[in-house]
């Protein structure tokens, strides 16, 4: 299937309305019927402002970069984006053409280790 490759960037300590904003971003995906969505903590990174944020700085902890990322239609990654244009927040982020599928689709993921 073709579709959109969607992944937003932000500081893992970051808050929206008392949420973490990743935690957020994903709830509010979820309600919009979008099928899944992960976020990733980064081991270190930088953005705009130069600063290098790094897992073994312990005055840096909780100030490490995470990634959201959704594989979603067209139309979803334009919803998407639009709620979050809504909600005042800046947010960097990535869009990019996708192509997504299930491979085996057919074999029920718990089976996959069992000899058949």
């Amino acid at each position: 299937m073709k579709g959109t490759y969607l992944k937003f960037f932000m500081h893992e300590n970051r808050n929206h309305n008392h949420t973490l904003v990743y935690e957020w971003l994903l709830e509010q995906a979820k309600k919009m019927g979008i099928h899944g969505g992960s976020a990733f903590k980064a081991i270190a990174g930088f953005g705009r402002h130069g600063i290098v944020h790094e897992d073994h700085f312990f005055e840096l902890a909780g100030d490490l970069p995470v990634a959201v990322l959704f594989i979603v239609s067209d139309d979803e990654a334009d919803q998407l984006l639009e709620m979050v244009k809504s909600s005042g927040l800046p947010m960097f982020y990535v869009r990019a053409p996708a192509e997504y599928g299930i491979i085996n689709g057919e074999k029920s993921f718990i089976a996959q280790g069992e000899n058949s």
